[in-house]
């Protein structure tokens, strides 16, 4: 009895250890996931593009070094690497160095990105100096009115403190995508990127007729003579047809209207009928203001010897995921000199 009893003793504590981790792992979870819903689950990257394009530069020369000259050319590049280290850290103290501030914004239907940049945003106003430039690499092909009027207000926000803005885009910007980059300063688009589509479109379905075959009625009720004026269920009537397309004409003057205000060299009339230009010809419409890509423009402002700095944020995904994000960034740093290194190596025994 006494046996029986201890066994069991044990089982109840092995049991509530178990049932105790497992309280404190779903806690944990539980806390993360209101972390993230509250903002706080994102974290702030700051990456130096011209760090990250000179070591992948070294890492360049050394594979197309003749391999028995390898080991020298590395010494070579590890001290001209101290010197230029030296150099950096004196520009990075002097104030007058121009800062480009790189921001990616890639938009969907509800434009998801939104509440991001407007968090790097009121960064980057609290940050910006005079002589900075705020680079926002954009992609997208519109969507909602109203996700899109929100997104582009937020570039607003840097042209209305004053801040230089170019919006660069190498794919897309149409429709709310445009409206988004006609808020630059500059405007740069690649040779075949599809620029424009200044219009505004909706499309409802209507199943009213086939319900009606079935002897199926709907009972709409408003309160309001437009308070509902094409539904997918009900009959359409001429009035509330009519009350569709003026609202549509109405959100199409205000779309102009804003790229008007912000493109005042644009014939507006003739741009905003809803077709689309390849970046060459939009440059010869107006609607942008020069022909290259993204890389080419910070690569030239690299060489300018401007700080070019990509700031982001990044969402935690999961416990170990967070943890991870937690690492120091000197031992971050460290572990990439390291890297460096076996990459030298790699490239001399070749």
């Amino acid at each position: 009895m006494i046996e029986w009893l201890a066994d069991y003793g044990l089982f109840l504590a092995k049991t509530a250890t178990l049932v105790i981790a497992l309280g404190v792992i779903l806690t944990l979870i539980a806390h993360g996931r209101r972390k993230g819903q509250s903002g706080g689950g994102a974290t702030l990257k700051v990456v130096e593009l011209d760090e990250r394009f000179q070591r992948r530069r070294r890492q360049l020369r050394l594979a197309a070094e003749p391999k028995a000259s390898r080991r020298q050319l590395a010494k070579r590049l590890k001290k001209s690497g101290k010197q230029a280290d030296k150099q950096s850290a004196k520009e990075r103290a002097d104030a007058n160095t121009e800062r480009v501030w790189v921001l990616d914004f890639n938009g969907d239907l509800k434009a998801s990105g939104t509440p991001a940049l407007a968090e790097l945003v009121s960064l980057l106003l609290e940050e910006i100096r005079s002589g900075d430039e705020v680079v926002l690499r954009l992609q997208s092909g519109g969507g909602l009115v109203h996700s899109y009027g929100l997104a582009a207000a937020q570039l607003d926000r840097l042209r209305d403190a004053g801040a230089r803005l170019t919006v660069c885009v190498d794919k897309v910007a149409a429709s709310g995508g445009y409206m988004m980059a006609c808020c630059a300063n500059q405007l740069i688009a690649a040779p075949f990127a599809v620029i424009g589509s200044i219009g505004v479109v909706a499309q409802i379905p209507n199943v009213h007729r086939l319900l009606k075959k079935h002897d199926v009625d709907v009972e709409l009720l408003t309160a309001g003579r437009y308070k509902r004026t094409l539904t997918v269920l009900g009959e359409n009537s001429e009035e509330g047809r009519a009350k569709f397309l003026e609202d549509l004409a109405s959100t199409h003057d205000l779309f102009k209207h804003y790229v008007g205000e912000r493109r005042p060299g644009l014939d507006v009339e003739s741009a905003a009928t809803g077709e689309i230009w390849y970046g060459s010809q939009a440059l010869a419409a107006g609607l942008v203001d020069a022909v290259g890509t993204s890389d080419a423009y910070l690569l030239e402002k690299q060489r300018q010897r401007a700080r070019v700095l990509k700031v982001s944020l990044e969402t935690r995904t999961g416990l170990i995921g967070r943890l991870g994000k937690g690492v120091d960034s000197r031992l971050e740093k460290g572990v990439d000199g390291v890297l460096q290194r076996v990459d030298d190596l790699r490239w001399q025994r070749r």
